[in-house]
């Protein structure tokens, strides 16, 4: 068994008070780490060695050696490749191809693209008029904005983590990082890389734990902290909106949704059903992307709920390592509970369920996971719970519509505006749709294809602010500008 430390000015320590607890495997319920449990002094020592890294070793290496450390860190990963794989494996139990094809690798490459962009970036500058008739000249410069807490997700730990520590870094800022309790190997791993290619102690600091009344809320409370960057539940984010106020902190926020998928009678059939059922039931549904609610043009419904249906009860459950497993369990014993409840609810509500709606034969060696079925729902009014609230499961409502005007008011009738997708070859069609949504992304006739360049982030309750490209430097730098009189 794994024992996990705080990393915290370059040095791996244990809690003050010995405070530590336990991390579970999603996959069979065993204990595999024992992990430093921070109180407000190691989070308090956490940001004092971000602050003075701040302000010495890392203010003074200029952007083009700090983007050179930032490629040698992405090479470090990528170099420890099977060993950041397995971490993800252990923590979240999903799919070997799914981390070793998409996140690890996501994960390294979110530092060499921001170090590039950052390098890359042009400065505006305006030549303006005075009354002496010798001008003036304005430019822009962009600073650090300081010690960011990055407070992490645990459905895609790696990737998500460094996406936001990636751009910080890049931008000059320090960071400590608070990982999910339920994933806390990536981020303790990444310290090791950290030293080897000699990031100087205190840029990244780690430090594990809990939320309301711990590590999370200690370090958003903290007065040595400049802004936060958060991706999680909305509840959450309320809550750390309220934090960041004392202080007026900014905050970067990738928050819930509900996210729905729209299919039109003309769409290429199968393409849109391969993928919507990864939209669907990818990472077991725990995709903050993901797609709950699905709309399809009338004529072509009951195909394609069969269809659907037919590839859900095609998944292949087993552990990351088993060949042909292509579906994982939940996150945890406490997240499949919720699941489960919402599973119960539908039916109550009044739901036909076409397939799932519960916990699937499991051998005996898997039988204390947190598995559960794939499941899809018809008949329910917009009103129902499953149909309004984001569960995070491997779970969607598949309802029939009749025209684009009508399925506009159904996708936007929603707290929630992250992404949507639609699958149509109408092009014209397309457009219309892509501006009347009220999402962040819309994507056509695909789902998850992500070019980092591009501005991502939710609207409404989904999220505040966007990231990607030059879009995440505007919330880790100030930006000031510089009158000169000539």
């Amino acid at each position: 068994m794994r024992t996990l430390q705080h990393f915290i000015n370059g040095e791996f320590t244990s809690s003050t008070q010995g405070q530590s607890f336990d991390k579970r495997s999603p996959v069979d319920n065993r204990v595999i780490a024992s992990v430093a449990e921070a109180g407000e002094a190691e989070v308090d020592a956490a940001v004092t060695a971000a602050r003075r890294a701040l302000q010495g070793d890392w203010a003074r290496l200029g952007t083009d050696k700090r983007v050179a450390m930032l490629h040698a860190v992405a090479d470090e990963i990528t170099r420890r490749f099977d060993d950041f794989v397995e971490a993800e494996e252990a923590d979240t139990g999903q799919p070997h191809h799914v981390i070793a094809h998409a996140f690890v690798p996501r994960g390294a490459a979110n530092f060499k693209i921001f170090a590039d962009v950052v390098k890359n970036v042009p400065a505006e500058s305006f030549q303006m008029e005075t009354p002496d008739g010798r001008g003036a000249l304005n430019y822009a410069i962009r600073k650090p904005k300081g010690v960011i807490a990055v407070v992490c997700p645990w459905n895609a730990p790696f990737l998500l983590m460094t996406w936001k520590v990636g751009p910080a870094l890049a931008c000059g800022n320090t960071v400590v990082v608070k990982p999910s309790e339920e994933t806390p190997l990536s981020a303790t791993l990444l310290g090791e890389v950290m030293n080897t290619v000699g990031v100087p102690p205190g840029v990244y600091n780690v430090v594990h734990g809990f939320g309301p009344g711990a590590a999370g809320e200690f370090l958003t409370r903290h007065d040595g902290v400049d802004a936060i960057t958060f991706t999680g539940e909305t509840r959450t984010g309320t809550a750390i909106m309220k934090a960041a106020a004392d202080g007026i902190r900014d905050v970067s926020f990738e928050l819930g949704g509900k996210n729905a998928g729209i299919v039109f009678a003309d769409a290429d059939f199968d393409a849109a059903v391969d993928g919507i059922f990864r939209s669907a039931f990818m990472n077991t549904g725990q995709v903050c992307l993901g797609t709950e609610r699905v709309y399809v043009e009338r004529p072509l419904f009951d195909r394609f709920v069969q269809a659907l249906k037919l590839r859900c009860e095609a998944v292949k459950y087993g552990r990351p390592s088993d060949p042909g497993a292509n579906y994982g369990p939940l996150i945890s014993q406490e997240h499949r509970r919720k699941v489960l409840s919402y599973y119960e609810r539908a039916v109550a509500e009044g739901a036909t369920l076409v397939t799932g709606g519960g916990v699937p034969p499991m051998p005996a060696e898997l039988a204390d996971g947190a598995w559960v079925q794939p499941t899809l729902w018809t008949g329910l009014p917009e009103t129902a719970s499953v149909v309004r609230e984001e569960i995070f499961g491997p779970c969607c409502h598949v309802r029939p519509f009749d025209s684009e005007d009508e399925v506009v008011v159904l996708a936007n009738a929603n707290r929630y505006g992250l992404s949507t997708t639609l699958w149509t070859r109408d092009l014209a069609r397309a457009h219309r749709m892509a501006a009347a949504i009220e999402v962040g992304i819309t994507w056509v006739n695909s789902w998850f294809l992500r070019d980092l360049r591009t501005p991502f982030g939710g609207s409404k309750q989904s999220g505040i602010g966007r990231e990607g490209g030059v879009h995440s430097l505007e919330f880790y730098t100030d930006l000031r500008n510089v009158c000169i009189k000539l």
